[in-house]
């Protein structure tokens, strides 16, 4: 039964383990790039001190040679030399460093150290403890020869448990999911990397939860944060979210939250859209940061997910409550009536919406401003994208110079404003400056050289012209950037400012447009995306 097992061991933590299987995409987290504050704490140590404590090591261990000291001691003390003084330079390289006293050079080997931890762990030599890992309501057990110091280094919760233990075997008990990946796990303890694909990474974070590895969770958590666009059959942020939620991640609930608010639109598309819990279902209809094409489109996908999961009829009447009618157009909603079995179940409980709907498509923002709550959610929009709410923007090679666009949006959602449109002009300037810093002229008509470091991005959107149309309605401007992560155009950030405002003060503040390769450009261009968003306020007191 252990060469069986150790084969499936060859197979992951072998030499060819390192390649993803075709069809599957996995990432490499590496200890390296997930450290620990105790390890952050000791590379505060100075580079004499560093270098003499590897040295003293070093001899230790050849003097030990050869003179009957245990494997596991040896192994240990490899283990402890790998991890306390890392190099920079993979495989037998020289590395001449200014750092080094006397001109002294590196001679790295550090590489070979770990393959030799590896086929340790392979092999099974000198192990003297075996996990047998048994899957939760099944017979099925998976048996790993390891060494009780590797692992009691890296987990105070191994530690714990070898120190209890009565035989050399210890029998630990996985949820299937991550009785899966524990050779994965394990190998990690070993090696300090380990493969990572989208349906394993809840399974992995768990493990590393329960044994106290806390660099590896940390690892999965950000890369969790960094493939929420990545492709899945099945989709699994949703499924991400809820498990930040269970555990009580509140960085990794908001991050999956963010980006199924901004991305809706194609959320709504997926197969992810039919498995979100009912809780998250009203957390999204709640937001006014939704970026989507339209809340036809929003109650149309919400009919779906009803008729797919079968909710109480309380989960039903909440939801279509959440619809902001007001934002859909009175000809949709006439055949909405018609045509939607089920807005014709559940009227009586939408009724009062609807008819406020038609009201405020019927009357001015002055008018309805005399007699309703304009504050509400049911005439607030939220980010959409369709052509009546703003335009799409693509700025080529955004460093060169000042660039403009004019486009129209409707002056209001509602039908009484159908007709009537607003012009907006809109300037980018990739490094705007103060009138102080800015081009001067000379006495001689020469202009003087402009300054160029200091800049900064800037957007500004105003109207084109003002008009008395405009009484009652004041305009929300959003400027949202896209990004292609993970091979996915998605949106990167959204900057929000109002009508007495003329420009985001903190756009593509931390932008690096400079840099061909920088996450805020797709192809060296910036893409954009504004939208106008009319508000309705009150211009009278309301009467009682």
């Amino acid at each position: 039964m252990h060469q069986g097992k150790a084969s499936v061991l060859h197979k992951e933590c072998g030499t060819g383990s390192r390649e993803p299987q075709r069809g599957q995409q996995h990432t490499f987290l590496h200890a390296h790039d997930i450290k620990t504050q105790q390890q952050e704490a000791g590379s505060e140590k100075s580079g004499t001190q560093r270098r003499r404590e590897a040295g003293n090591i070093q001899e230790d261990m050849l003097r030990s040679c050869g003179r009957g000291t245990p494997a596991w001691v040896y192994v240990g003390t490899l283990f402890i030399f790998i991890h306390l003084h890392p190099f920079t330079v993979r495989g037998a390289a020289l590395k001449q460093e200014a750092a080094l006293d006397s001109g002294a050079t590196v001679l790295n080997h550090s590489m070979g150290l770990v393959q030799r931890m590896e086929a340790l762990l392979v092999i099974g030599n000198s192990s003297d403890v075996t996990l047998r890992v048994q899957t939760i309501n099944t017979d099925e057990v998976k048996v790993i020869q390891a060494h009780s110091l590797l692992l009691t280094l890296q987990s105070d919760v191994f530690e714990e448990l070898l120190l209890s233990r009565n035989s050399s075997a210890v029998v630990l008990r996985e949820a299937p999911d991550c009785a899966a990946v524990f050779d994965k796990f394990v190998r990690y303890l070993y090696c300090g990397d380990i493969s990572v694909r989208l349906d394993q990474a809840i399974s992995l974070h768990k493990l590393a939860s329960k044994y106290h590895v806390w660099g590896l969770q940390q690892g999965l958590t950000q890369y969790m944060t960094q493939h929420l666009s990545s492709d899945s059959p099945t989709g699994h942020v949703v499924g991400w979210y809820n498990y930040a939620l269970q555990i009580g991640d509140m960085a990794l609930r908001d991050n999956c939250l963010q980006y199924l608010s901004w991305n809706l639109s194609s959320v709504l598309q997926s197969g992810e859209w039919g498995s979100i819990s009912e809780d998250l279902l009203l957390s999204l209809l709640q937001r006014s940061d939704l970026i989507l094409q339209s809340e036809l489109e929003l109650f149309e996908a919400l009919e779906a997910w009803i008729n797919l999961n079968q909710p109480l009829s309380l989960t039903v009447e909440s939801a279509l409550r959440a619809v902001r009618y007001g934002m859909i157009p009175p000809q949709h909603l006439f055949r909405l009536q018609k045509q939607s079995a089920l807005m014709f179940k559940y009227y009586e409980s939408i009724r009062d919406l609807l008819y406020l709907a038609f009201q405020f498509h019927s009357a001015s923002p002055i008018q309805l401003a005399k007699y309703f709550d304009v504050n509400c959610s049911i005439f607030t929009p939220r980010n959409y994208l369709s052509s009546s709410w703003g335009a799409p923007w693509v700025i080529n090679n955004p460093t060169r110079d000042d660039r403009s666009f004019s486009f129209q949006t409707q002056l209001g959602p509602s039908g009484h404003d159908s007709s009537k449109r607003v012009t907006w002009n809109t300037l980018f300037s990739p490094r705007w400056l103060p009138l102080s810093a800015r081009s001067t002229y000379t006495e001689l008509g020469t202009m003087q050289p402009t300054r160029t470091d200091g800049g900064r991005p800037r957007i500004i959107v105003t109207p084109a012209t003002s008009s008395p149309d405009f009484a009652g309605v004041s305009f929300q401007k959003t400027v949202i950037v896209m990004a292609k992560q993970q091979g996915k155009v998605v949106v990167r950030h959204v900057y929000n400012f109002h009508q007495s405002t003329e420009e985001a003060g903190d756009f593509l503040l931390d932008a690096d447009l400079q840099r061909r390769a920088s996450e805020y450009l797709i192809d060296s261009s910036l893409y954009l995306h504004i939208i106008i968003k009319p508000l309705y306020h009150s211009l009278l007191v309301a009467r009682k």
